[in-house]
């Protein structure tokens, strides 16, 4: 994906401290102070523009969300969908996802969303994808006991390699769909990219996961 430089970016997410967390490692284990109260936290790990947790947090009012992107530049488009929709129960960090325990401790988060995450098909490239054995152990250390990993690609290879790394860390799976928008699935909603993807006859697959009982 090509980006496209906005220099503004910075300045912008900087003014809107009500969405924007800008220091959230003082935040950790303490995100029900944030929201103002102790509803669930389901987090989206790559969130884009922010089609997906915007629509989420619109549909699900008694469920906190936060949108992780790396990028100012795509983040930006983010808050200015939450800006529009002006819902108390979105927010968005503007941090690198390898560092998650920085901001978020064991039972902080209930729910993890990987959508459309960047394949990284090369071999060597390998332990940056988001469902690699160490991703997978760092949600671990934020969810709560049972917590769940939902997963939605349109890349064939990765759903495949992300079944096999779920199933040797020892996840269970809970839902399974190869053709997602052919199936009886009801209320998904939609990422930029799966609207596009989609658009043009692209199967969509999806996964429901969760960590065993201890």
């Amino acid at each position: 994906m090509r980006l496209r430089n906005k220099p503004w970016a910075s300045e912008k997410l900087n003014e809107y401290p009500q969405y924007v967390v800008a220091q959230p490692e003082e935040k950790k284990g303490k995100w029900s102070e944030e929201f103002g109260n102790n509803n669930p936290l389901h987090i989206e790990v790559g969130t884009g523009k922010g089609q997906f947790v915007t629509e989420m947090a619109k549909a699900n009012p008694d469920i906190n969300y936060i949108g992780i992107e790396l990028y100012e530049s795509v983040i930006v488009s983010a808050l200015d969908r939450i800006i529009e929709a002006d819902i108390p129960n979105v927010k968005l960090l503007n941090v690198d996802a390898k560092n998650l325990k920085e901001y978020f401790e064991k039972n902080d988060v209930d729910r993890v969303y990987l959508n459309f995450s960047d394949p990284w098909p090369k071999n060597r490239h390998e332990k940056r994808r988001l469902t690699f054995e160490s991703f997978l152990k760092l949600y671990e250390d934020i969810l709560v006991d049972e917590g769940e990993i939902h997963f939605k690609t349109d890349n064939q290879g990765l759903f495949e390699y992300s079944l096999q790394s779920f199933s040797h860390y020892g996840l269970l799976l809970n839902f399974l769909s190869l053709d997602l928008h052919n199936s009886d699935f009801e209320g998904n909603i939609m990422t930029e990219y799966e609207e596009k993807f989609s658009s043009r006859g692209q199967r969509i697959y999806r996964s429901e996961v969760k960590y065993p009982k201890k």
